[in-house]
C-alpha cells in the first residue's frame, strides 16, 4: 500500500532547495530565519526575582538576546509546581528590560493570551497545545511573533498544518520548534528529531529552531543536541539555564548551571560560523 504523498511533500518535490522561511523580526536588530542562529536561554519557571534576574545577567553578560522563562507550566502532575503566573511575567518583563532582552513566555490557553501578550515578545505553543485550535486561531489573531513546538506525538505534516492554522488567521510571524517527539527509546527524554529540522528548512515558509533541553531531558546532552540541531539548520535554539538546577522547581535534571552559558555560546557558535552563520551576539553587558 502506497503512503499517501502530503501537499508539503508536494512542494519539495518540485523546488526541494528553493522554499524559503520568512524571517520573523521579534525585534530591528533579531531576526529569527535571517542569517543568524538566535538562542533563547533561561529557566524552565520563573521561580522568583532573584533566580530569574540571575539567569537575565548571565545571558547578557554572553551577549543573549532572548531570555525564556515559563510563568504558566502545564505540568504532567497536578501537584507539581503551575508557575507563578502574572507575577512570574512581571518578573520576567522587569529583569529582561534591566538587562535588554527580549522575553519568550508560554501561553497555556486563550484566557491567558491577553495576560502573556502583555509581557512577552514571543508567544509560546507548547507541544501539548500544538492542536488547540483555538489557541491557535488566537494568536493567529495577533500581530506578535508564535513559536509552534511539535507536539511529541505529532508527525511533521500535523505540525504544518498546525502552523497553516494560525497563518489562516493573518498572523504570518510563526516559528516551528523541534522539541523532541516520542519513540520507543527510553534513555533519554524524548528523541530529537534532526531529521525534522532538516525537512520542515526545505518545505515550510516558516524559521525552525529546536529545543535540545526538552528533547534529551539530561543537562549531559543538551549541548551535544544543540550543535546537531544547527548542523542541520535550526534558525535558534530554546534552552534551560538555572542558578542551582539540583534545586529547580521545574526540569533541573535538563537545566544547565550558568557558569555553561559562555562554553555553550562558543560551541553551538563554532558550528554556526561552519555554516557561514553567526549568533546575532551583541556587546556583552
Amino acid at each position: 500500500m502506497e503512503r499517501e504523498v502530503t501537499e508539503y511533500e508536494m512542494v519539495a518535490a518540485v523546488e526541494p532547495f528553493v522554499t524559503v522561511a520568512r524571517p520573523v523580526a521579534v525585534a530591528a536588530d533579531v531576526v529569527i530565519g535571517g542569517r543568524d542562529v538566535v538562542v533563547m536561554a533561561g529557566p524552565c519557571s520563573v521561580e522568583s526575582y532573584e533566580q530569574t534576574r540571575a539567569v537575565a545577567a548571565a545571558v547578557a553578560g554572553v551577549g543573549g538576546r532572548v531570555l525564556r522563562g515559563g510563568a504558566f507550566k502545564p505540568r504532567t502532575s497536578p501537584y507539581s509546581f503551575q508557575g507563578l503566573g502574572r507575577e512570574g511575567l512581571e518578573i520576567l518583563r522587569a529583569v529582561a528590560d534591566e538587562f535588554g532582552l527580549l522575553v519568550i513566555s508560554e501561553v497555556l490557553g486563550v484566557e491567558h493570551l491577553p495576560l502573556v501578550a502583555e509581557y512577552a515578545d514571543i508567544l509560546q505553543i507548547g507541544s501539548r497545545n500544538m492542536q488547540h485550535y483555538p489557541l491557535l486561531w488566537a494568536v493567529g489573531e495577533l500581530d506578535r511573533p508564535v513559536l509552534l513546538k511539535r507536539g511529541f506525538m505529532s508527525t511533521v505534516d500535523e505540525w504544518l498544518k498546525a502552523a497553516d492554522h494560525i497563518l489562516s488567521r493573518g498572523n504570518e510571524q510563526i516559528i516551528l520548534c523541534e522539541r523532541g517527539i516520542r519513540t520507543f527509546e527510553t534513555a533519554t527524554r524524548n528523541t530529537l528529531d534532526v531529521n525534522a529540522i532538516a525537512l520542515a528548512r526545505q518545505i515550510a515558509p516558516y524559521p525552525v529552531v529546536a529545543d535540545p533541553s526538552h528533547a534529551t531531558g539530561r543537562a549531559d546532552l543538551v549541548l551535544p543536541a544543540a550543535r546537531a540541531a544547527v548542523a542541520a539548520g535550526a534558525d535558534g535554539l530554546l534552552v534551560e539555564f538555572h542558578p542551582d538546577p539540583a534545586t529547580a522547581l521545574s526540569d533541573g535534571e535538563q537545566a544547565l548551571p550558568l557558569e555553561a552559558l559562555p562554553r555553550f555560546y562558543d560551541q553551538v557558535g563554532r558550528v554556526a560560523g561552519a555554516l557561514g552563520r553567526g549568533l546575532g551576539r551583541r556587546t556583552p553587558l
